[in-house]
Protein backbone atom coordinates (compact mmCIF):
# COMPACT_ATOMS: atom_id res chain seq x y z
CA UNK A 1 0.00 0.00 0.00
CA UNK A 2 2.77 2.59 0.82
CA UNK A 3 4.93 1.28 -2.34
CA UNK A 4 1.77 2.48 -4.44
CA UNK A 5 1.11 5.78 -2.57
CA UNK A 6 5.13 6.68 -3.19
CA UNK A 7 4.35 5.60 -7.02
CA UNK A 8 1.37 7.59 -7.71
CA UNK A 9 3.40 10.73 -5.84
CA UNK A 10 5.96 10.11 -8.17
CA UNK A 11 3.71 9.75 -10.63
CA UNK A 12 1.94 12.98 -10.04
CA UNK A 13 5.33 14.74 -9.10
CA UNK A 14 6.35 13.74 -13.10
CA UNK A 15 3.27 15.19 -14.65
CA UNK A 16 3.57 18.15 -12.87
CA UNK A 17 6.86 18.79 -14.01
CA UNK A 18 6.23 17.55 -17.58
CA UNK A 19 3.36 20.26 -17.41
CA UNK A 20 5.52 22.75 -15.84
CA UNK A 21 8.18 22.45 -18.86
CA UNK A 22 5.01 22.12 -21.59
CA UNK A 23 4.24 25.73 -20.35
CA UNK A 24 7.45 26.99 -20.37
CA UNK A 25 8.08 26.03 -23.60
CA UNK A 26 4.31 27.09 -24.88
CA UNK A 27 5.08 30.44 -23.35
CA UNK A 28 8.35 31.51 -24.51
CA UNK A 29 7.58 29.89 -28.21
CA UNK A 30 4.52 33.00 -27.95
CA UNK A 31 7.02 35.56 -26.75
CA UNK A 32 9.78 33.86 -29.93
CA UNK A 33 6.33 34.20 -32.47
CA UNK A 34 5.81 37.68 -31.08
CA UNK A 35 9.40 38.91 -30.98
CA UNK A 36 9.98 37.50 -34.71
CA UNK A 37 6.45 39.33 -35.79
CA UNK A 38 7.31 42.27 -34.41
CA UNK A 39 10.73 42.35 -35.91
CA UNK A 40 9.92 41.26 -39.62
CA UNK A 41 7.04 44.53 -39.46
CA UNK A 42 9.13 46.45 -37.14
CA UNK A 43 11.27 49.43 -39.72
CA UNK A 44 11.94 52.19 -37.27
CA UNK A 45 14.72 54.30 -37.03
CA UNK A 46 15.50 57.36 -34.27
CA UNK A 47 13.94 60.24 -36.47
CA UNK A 48 10.75 58.39 -36.74
CA UNK A 49 10.92 57.42 -32.88
CA UNK A 50 11.52 60.66 -31.82
CA UNK A 51 8.38 61.90 -33.77
CA UNK A 52 6.47 58.85 -31.72
CA UNK A 53 7.71 60.76 -28.26
CA UNK A 54 6.77 64.47 -29.93
CA UNK A 55 3.72 63.23 -31.31
CA UNK A 56 2.14 63.49 -27.42
CA UNK A 57 2.19 66.90 -27.26
CA UNK A 58 -0.99 68.72 -26.55
CA UNK A 59 -0.40 72.35 -26.22
CA UNK A 60 0.10 74.28 -29.33
CA UNK A 61 3.61 75.62 -30.27
CA UNK A 62 4.63 78.67 -30.14
CA UNK A 63 6.28 79.07 -33.47
CA UNK A 64 5.58 83.13 -33.68
CA UNK A 65 8.22 83.73 -30.65
CA UNK A 66 11.83 82.48 -30.81
CA UNK A 67 12.17 82.30 -27.15
CA UNK A 68 8.99 79.90 -25.71
CA UNK A 69 8.90 78.13 -22.98
CA UNK A 70 9.21 74.08 -23.72
CA UNK A 71 5.87 72.88 -23.51
CA UNK A 72 5.43 70.82 -20.21
CA UNK A 73 2.77 68.42 -21.83
CA UNK A 74 5.80 67.01 -23.96
CA UNK A 75 5.53 63.38 -22.94
CA UNK A 76 6.86 60.14 -24.51
CA UNK A 77 4.32 57.89 -26.27
CA UNK A 78 2.84 54.51 -24.79
CA UNK A 79 5.33 52.81 -27.35
CA UNK A 80 3.51 49.29 -26.81
CA UNK A 81 -0.07 50.77 -27.87
CA UNK A 82 1.42 52.19 -30.97
CA UNK A 83 0.45 50.60 -34.49
CA UNK A 84 3.91 50.15 -35.64
CA UNK A 85 3.22 48.20 -39.22
CA UNK A 86 2.47 51.70 -40.78
CA UNK A 87 5.48 53.23 -39.64
CA UNK A 88 7.93 52.27 -42.74
CA UNK A 89 10.96 55.24 -42.73
CA UNK A 90 11.64 56.35 -46.36
CA UNK A 91 14.36 54.73 -47.59
CA UNK A 92 14.73 57.68 -50.20
CA UNK A 93 17.09 60.24 -47.58
CA UNK A 94 18.77 63.20 -48.39
CA UNK A 95 21.84 63.91 -46.23
CA UNK A 96 22.25 66.77 -45.37
CA UNK A 97 18.71 68.19 -45.13
CA UNK A 98 17.40 71.54 -44.27
CA UNK A 99 13.79 72.01 -42.94
CA UNK A 100 12.68 75.72 -43.52
CA UNK A 101 9.43 77.02 -43.08
CA UNK A 102 9.84 80.09 -45.44
CA UNK A 103 11.84 80.63 -48.09
CA UNK A 104 14.06 83.29 -46.43
CA UNK A 105 15.11 81.26 -43.63
CA UNK A 106 18.56 80.05 -44.02
CA UNK A 107 20.11 77.17 -42.05
CA UNK A 108 21.84 78.50 -38.16
CA UNK A 109 22.41 75.36 -36.53
CA UNK A 110 23.88 72.23 -37.64
CA UNK A 111 23.71 68.84 -35.00
CA UNK A 112 25.96 66.12 -35.72
CA UNK A 113 27.30 63.10 -34.01
CA UNK A 114 31.34 62.30 -34.08
CA UNK A 115 29.91 59.03 -32.17
CA UNK A 116 27.02 58.05 -33.75
CA UNK A 117 26.42 54.80 -32.33
CA UNK A 118 26.22 55.35 -28.61
CA UNK A 119 23.04 54.01 -27.29
CA UNK A 120 20.74 54.36 -24.67
CA UNK A 121 18.98 51.82 -22.20
CA UNK A 122 15.64 50.04 -23.89
CA UNK A 123 13.32 50.34 -21.34
CA UNK A 124 10.43 48.42 -22.68
CA UNK A 125 9.85 45.92 -25.39
CA UNK A 126 9.23 47.70 -28.54
CA UNK A 127 12.18 50.27 -27.54
CA UNK A 128 15.32 47.16 -27.39
CA UNK A 129 14.22 46.63 -31.24
CA UNK A 130 14.55 50.31 -32.25
CA UNK A 131 17.57 50.79 -30.07
CA UNK A 132 17.72 54.42 -29.97
CA UNK A 133 21.01 56.24 -29.97
CA UNK A 134 22.47 59.76 -29.47
CA UNK A 135 21.33 60.63 -33.37
CA UNK A 136 17.70 60.75 -30.95
CA UNK A 137 18.90 63.82 -29.32
CA UNK A 138 19.52 65.31 -32.82
CA UNK A 139 15.89 65.14 -34.05
CA UNK A 140 14.61 66.16 -31.22
CA UNK A 141 16.72 69.74 -31.32
CA UNK A 142 15.74 69.78 -34.89
CA UNK A 143 11.79 69.72 -34.50
CA UNK A 144 11.87 72.20 -31.23
CA UNK A 145 14.22 74.26 -33.24
CA UNK A 146 12.77 74.50 -36.14
CA UNK A 147 9.38 74.91 -34.86
CA UNK A 148 10.85 78.18 -33.22
CA UNK A 149 11.76 79.36 -36.23
CA UNK A 150 15.95 78.75 -36.20
CA UNK A 151 16.18 76.27 -39.53
CA UNK A 152 18.39 73.67 -38.51
CA UNK A 153 20.45 71.08 -40.54
CA UNK A 154 20.81 67.08 -39.18
CA UNK A 155 23.52 65.13 -40.45
CA UNK A 156 22.70 61.73 -41.30
CA UNK A 157 25.62 60.49 -43.38
CA UNK A 158 27.36 58.07 -42.09
CA UNK A 159 30.67 58.37 -39.83
CA UNK A 160 31.57 54.91 -39.99
CA UNK A 161 31.65 55.06 -43.96
CA UNK A 162 34.30 57.56 -43.93
CA UNK A 163 36.14 55.45 -41.23
CA UNK A 164 35.82 52.35 -43.65
CA UNK A 165 36.64 54.41 -46.75
CA UNK A 166 39.90 55.62 -45.57
CA UNK A 167 40.93 52.73 -43.58
CA UNK A 168 40.62 55.17 -40.06
CA UNK A 169 40.50 53.82 -36.19
CA UNK A 170 37.35 54.71 -34.67
CA UNK A 171 39.78 57.70 -32.47
CA UNK A 172 39.93 59.12 -36.01
CA UNK A 173 36.20 59.96 -36.00
CA UNK A 174 36.57 63.66 -35.45
CA UNK A 175 38.42 63.51 -38.82
CA UNK A 176 35.56 61.89 -40.12
CA UNK A 177 32.93 64.72 -38.60
CA UNK A 178 35.33 67.55 -39.72
CA UNK A 179 34.94 66.20 -43.38
CA UNK A 180 30.87 66.38 -42.75
CA UNK A 181 31.45 69.58 -40.95
CA UNK A 182 33.14 71.44 -44.12
CA UNK A 183 31.31 69.69 -46.08
CA UNK A 184 28.00 71.28 -44.18
CA UNK A 185 29.60 74.80 -44.05
CA UNK A 186 30.82 75.39 -47.42
CA UNK A 187 27.61 74.25 -48.83
CA UNK A 188 25.30 76.52 -46.43
CA UNK A 189 27.88 79.62 -45.07
CA UNK A 190 24.73 80.81 -43.15
CA UNK A 191 25.13 78.15 -40.30
CA UNK A 192 26.58 79.71 -36.91
CA UNK A 193 25.87 77.09 -34.68
CA UNK A 194 27.53 73.88 -34.48
CA UNK A 195 26.45 71.20 -31.20
CA UNK A 196 27.94 67.73 -31.44
CA UNK A 197 25.98 65.09 -29.16
CA UNK A 198 27.24 62.43 -27.81
CA UNK A 199 26.66 60.02 -24.70
CA UNK A 200 28.82 59.57 -21.53
CA UNK A 201 29.89 55.98 -20.57
CA UNK A 202 29.28 56.29 -16.71
CA UNK A 203 26.41 54.35 -14.53
CA UNK A 204 23.09 55.70 -14.31
CA UNK A 205 23.71 56.35 -10.82
CA UNK A 206 26.16 59.23 -12.38
CA UNK A 207 24.53 60.24 -15.69
CA UNK A 208 20.86 60.98 -13.19
CA UNK A 209 18.92 63.78 -11.61
CA UNK A 210 15.41 63.95 -10.52
CA UNK A 211 14.03 67.49 -10.73
CA UNK A 212 10.55 68.90 -9.65
CA UNK A 213 9.79 64.89 -10.08
CA UNK A 214 10.83 64.35 -13.65
CA UNK A 215 13.81 62.07 -13.96
CA UNK A 216 16.44 63.84 -16.64
CA UNK A 217 19.82 62.23 -17.89
CA UNK A 218 22.47 64.34 -16.84
CA UNK A 219 24.07 66.31 -19.32
CA UNK A 220 28.11 67.72 -19.36
CA UNK A 221 30.08 69.66 -21.98
CA UNK A 222 33.90 69.12 -23.14
CA UNK A 223 35.50 71.82 -24.27
CA UNK A 224 39.34 71.11 -26.03
CA UNK A 225 41.66 73.27 -24.56
CA UNK A 226 44.28 73.51 -27.62
CA UNK A 227 42.30 75.12 -30.23
CA UNK A 228 42.24 78.74 -31.43
CA UNK A 229 38.65 79.58 -30.22
CA UNK A 230 39.08 77.83 -26.96
CA UNK A 231 38.70 81.32 -25.33
CA UNK A 232 35.19 82.14 -27.15
CA UNK A 233 33.90 78.47 -26.77
CA UNK A 234 34.31 78.53 -22.93
CA UNK A 235 32.02 81.81 -22.90
CA UNK A 236 29.53 80.46 -24.95
CA UNK A 237 29.79 77.19 -23.41
CA UNK A 238 29.61 78.77 -20.02
CA UNK A 239 26.39 81.21 -20.87
CA UNK A 240 24.68 77.68 -21.53
CA UNK A 241 26.16 75.46 -18.69
CA UNK A 242 24.86 78.35 -16.13
CA UNK A 243 21.67 79.35 -17.19
CA UNK A 244 21.13 75.22 -17.65
CA UNK A 245 22.13 74.60 -13.88
CA UNK A 246 20.01 77.83 -12.97
CA UNK A 247 16.56 76.68 -14.38
CA UNK A 248 17.21 73.25 -14.26
CA UNK A 249 19.27 72.17 -10.88
CA UNK A 250 22.16 70.35 -11.34
CA UNK A 251 21.35 69.08 -14.79
CA UNK A 252 24.71 70.01 -15.62
CA UNK A 253 28.09 68.01 -14.56
CA UNK A 254 29.61 71.23 -15.58
CA UNK A 255 32.42 71.94 -18.25
CA UNK A 256 35.16 69.43 -18.96
CA UNK A 257 38.58 70.90 -20.29
CA UNK A 258 40.34 68.41 -21.83
CA UNK A 259 43.72 68.77 -23.65
CA UNK A 260 47.50 67.88 -23.48
CA UNK A 261 48.81 64.03 -24.96
CA UNK A 262 46.92 61.10 -26.15
CA UNK A 263 43.49 63.32 -26.47
CA UNK A 264 42.49 65.29 -29.48
CA UNK A 265 42.54 68.48 -27.40
CA UNK A 266 40.68 70.03 -30.03
CA UNK A 267 37.08 68.11 -31.04
CA UNK A 268 36.56 70.49 -34.16
CA UNK A 269 35.72 73.54 -32.08
CA UNK A 270 38.40 75.61 -34.01
CA UNK A 271 35.58 75.33 -36.59
CA UNK A 272 33.40 77.94 -34.72
CA UNK A 273 33.71 80.00 -31.65
CA UNK A 274 29.63 78.87 -31.07
CA UNK A 275 30.54 74.89 -31.52
CA UNK A 276 29.04 72.86 -28.37
CA UNK A 277 30.04 69.39 -27.47
CA UNK A 278 27.27 67.94 -25.10
CA UNK A 279 27.15 65.03 -23.51
CA UNK A 280 23.63 63.47 -22.55
CA UNK A 281 23.25 60.95 -20.32
CA UNK A 282 24.90 57.52 -20.32
CA UNK A 283 24.15 54.17 -21.98
CA UNK A 284 21.55 53.01 -19.09
CA UNK A 285 19.18 56.14 -19.72
CA UNK A 286 16.38 55.50 -20.88
CA UNK A 287 14.51 57.57 -23.76
CA UNK A 288 12.14 59.48 -20.99
CA UNK A 289 15.03 61.07 -19.65
CA UNK A 290 16.80 61.57 -22.42
CA UNK A 291 13.74 63.44 -24.04
CA UNK A 292 13.39 65.68 -20.98
CA UNK A 293 17.37 66.55 -20.77
CA UNK A 294 17.43 67.35 -24.30
CA UNK A 295 13.90 69.85 -24.12
CA UNK A 296 15.90 71.81 -21.02
CA UNK A 297 19.02 71.93 -23.68
CA UNK A 298 16.73 73.26 -26.29
CA UNK A 299 15.05 75.91 -23.95
CA UNK A 300 18.26 77.55 -22.56
CA UNK A 301 20.01 77.45 -25.81
CA UNK A 302 17.16 79.41 -27.69
CA UNK A 303 17.27 81.29 -24.85
CA UNK A 304 21.09 82.25 -24.67
CA UNK A 305 21.25 82.95 -28.82
CA UNK A 306 18.32 85.48 -28.76
CA UNK A 307 20.67 87.79 -27.53
CA UNK A 308 22.77 87.60 -30.68
CA UNK A 309 19.93 86.35 -33.03
CA UNK A 310 17.70 89.33 -31.85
Amino acid sequence: MRKRFISKRKKYKRLKIKFLLFLLIFVFSIYKTFRFLLKSNLNIDNKEFVELLLSNNNGENKINKLISTINKNYKPVDLLSTNYYELIPSKNKKSPKTVNYNNDMLPLIYIYNTHQTEEYAASNFVESEVKPTVMMADYIMEDIFNKNKLSTIVEERSIKKILNDNNWKYYKSYDASRMYIDDTKNANPSIKYFIDVHRDSLSKDKTTVEINGKSYAKVIFLIGIENPNYQQNLEFTNKINDKLNEKYPNLSKGIYKKGGDGVNGVYNQDNSKYTILIEIGGPDNTTTEVLNSTLAFCDVFMEVISTDEG
